[in-house]
Formats: structure tokens, C-alpha cells, sequence
């Protein structure tokens, strides 16, 4: 199958390319056609522009870009950034798709928990919709939004609202290492907020699921079946680095370092993935000790 796949040098995509390069052609939108080459490899077809191919060709697109969340602070200009690059190419590609003839059979698109906003210990699924409207969910209803605009009786479309990935790779845990190496991680604020977290191979997994299970449809949330309180996560983290975490962030310390976008550390969700569960899929890695024995034998 042909497959357009943008943010494939991201954590996630570029660990998803050589899982389907063996069996399928992957295009890659991007604004580094350079950075493709030398990330994935040559074998890989980069585009700069979605005028440079032909939607009527496509049989999956998987629409994983955008700004980062985390790595700047959340002024009025950077949540512009992060919302234009996940609302316009959002509707670049949605407006492609229903303009084509013989359109792409399935569309999975990006979004993230953070479309329910901060909620308490109390466990939510796809059902849930008492979301506490911030900028998260803002930003997550409206592209959420756009794509679904593609659903047809050519198309259906598939929403992901991943929870926070972990790799050795990159990504959160490895900005967390650091410091829980050298006995100063610990945890956030009062410890009682709820992670919703997946692992690297099963947020692989759960997309390649979706893409052969072509009879499902709508929201998933992509995170794994247990998550853990703020004060576990770092425990579990610290246990398997055989390393204490007695140190502790206070919230009034990360809000004037992070500004709003602390929000996303002190605040959590209990998020079950109750969708994709019930569609038959099973975890590779559902409780968290076991992701981080896998992820951290080299570290140990």
C-alpha cells in the first residue's frame, strides 16, 4: 500500500517507518527532506509539498505532525505555532482528500489527552466529555475537529489521543534520565496527579492495528490500560535506576520556570483505553514496571 506519513522524523514516526517499510511505500512530508535521508534512509520518499503527490495514489495517511508542546513556553505566539501546525496541515490534507476522486481508505490522525484538560483520580474513557476547557483542549477539539471533517463513506478516520510515549529514544523519559541518574528526580507538585503513559512499541503497535483492522473507526485513546500517579511514575523510574527520589518539585516553582505550560506537569488524567481494548487489541507492556525493565535495561 502506498502511505503518506507526515511527522516521520518525530519520536513516534520514525520508529513506526521501519515497521511498514518492509511491506509498504512510504512517503514522507517534511520541511528537511535532508534530515528524512539521514534519520530513516534513502529507501524513503520525501516531499516538501502535498502538491507533490497524488491523493487519488494514497491508500493510508498518517498525520503525526506538529510543534512541540513542551519545548518552548506557552506565549501568545507560541500557541499560535502549535496550533497552526496541527490545524492548517490538518486541513491541507483533509481538503485533498475529499477533493479526490479515488481518496485514501483510512486517515489516522494525531491528537492527545490533553483534549480532556485536567481532571481528577477518577478513571475516563472516550465517552468522557466533562473537559475542562483550556488551552490543551482546545487546541486538541479543534484539530480533532478538522480531521473528521475527512470521515466518508470513502474514508474513515481514525483519532489518536496519545499519552505521554516512552522510549529510550527520545522523548519525555529521556529528558527525565538525567537528572534521576544523578539522584536529583522525584515528583511533581503533591505526587497525586494521574500519567497516562504508553510504550514506544505499543503506540506502534496500536497503529499498525488500526491500519489492518479496517473496520474501525473514530477516537482511541493511545495510552496504556494502567496509569500511575505522579508519585508511583517517579518511584517505579527511580526503583529501576536503583536511584531515591526523595527530591521534590514544588508547583509554585515549576508555574514560574514553565509559566501555563506547567499546567501539563501538575495537572494529569486517568485515561483508559477502553476503545481499542474492546476492538481486540492487546498491550505489550500494560503495567508500568515492566515498560521501564524493557526501555532501561541499558541505563541500569
Amino acid at each position: 500500500m502506498n502511505i503518506l506519513i507526515t511527522g516521520g522524523t518525530g519520536l513516534i514516526g520514525s520508529a513506526l517507518i521501519p515497521f511498514l517499510n518492509n511491506h509498504h511505500k512510504i512517503t514522507v512530508l517534511t520541511r528537511n527532506q535532508n534530515k528524512v535521508y539521514i534519520k530513516i534512509g534513502s529507501h524513503i520518499k520525501a516531499i516538501s509539498q502535498l502538491s507533490e503527490i497524488d491523493f487519488n495514489q494514497l491508500d493510508i495517511i498518517i498525520n503525526l505532525a506538529g510543534e512541540a508542546i513542551v519545548d518552548k513556553r506557552w506565549d501568545q505566539k507560541q500557541k499560535q505555532k502549535i496550533e497552526h501546525s496541527r490545524w492548517h496541515l490538518t486541513q491541507q490534507i483533509v481538503d485533498e482528500i475529499t477533493k479526490a476522486k479515488n481518496p485514501p481508505h483510512t486517515f489516522i490522525s494525531g491528537s492527545a489527552i490533553g483534549f480532556y484538560g485536567r481532571q481528577n483520580e477518577h478513571p475516563i474513557d472516550e465517552t468522557f466529555n466533562n473537559c475542562t476547557h483550556e488551552f490543551s483542549h482546545t487546541l486538541c477539539k479543534k484539530w480533532e475537529s478538522i480531521a473528521l471533517g475527512a470521515c466518508s463513506e470513502h474514508t474513515r478516520v481514525c483519532i489518536l489521543r496519545t499519552g505521554i510515549v516512552l522510549s529510550s529514544q527520545g522523548g519525555a523519559l529521556c529528558k527525565m534520565l538525567p537528572a534521576y541518574k544523578y539522584a536529583l528526580g522525584g515528583p511533581i507538585a503533591n505526587g497525586e496527579q494521574m500519567m497516562s503513559w504508553i510504550h514506544i512499541d505499543d503506540m506502534l503497535g496500536l497503529i499498525i492495528y488500526l491500519i489492518e483492522e479496517t473496520n474501525l473507526q473514530g477516537i482511541f485513546n493511545a495510552t496504556a490500560p494502567n496509569p500511575v500517579s505522579n508519585e508511583e511514575f517517579s518511584r517505579l523510574l527511580a526503583g529501576s535506576l536503583k536511584r531515591p527520589h526523595f527530591l521534590r518539585v514544588p508547583a509554585k516553582v515549576l508555574t514560574l520556570l514553565l509559566g501555563e505550560m506547567a499546567e501539563l506537569l501538575i495537572y494529569g488524567q486517568n485515561v483508559q483505553p477502553k476503545n481499542i481494548i474492546a476492538a481486540g487489541y492487546r498491550f505489550h507492556y500494560p503495567q508500568l514496571k515492566e515498560a521501564f525493565t524493557h526501555l532501561l535495561r541499558q541505563h541500569s
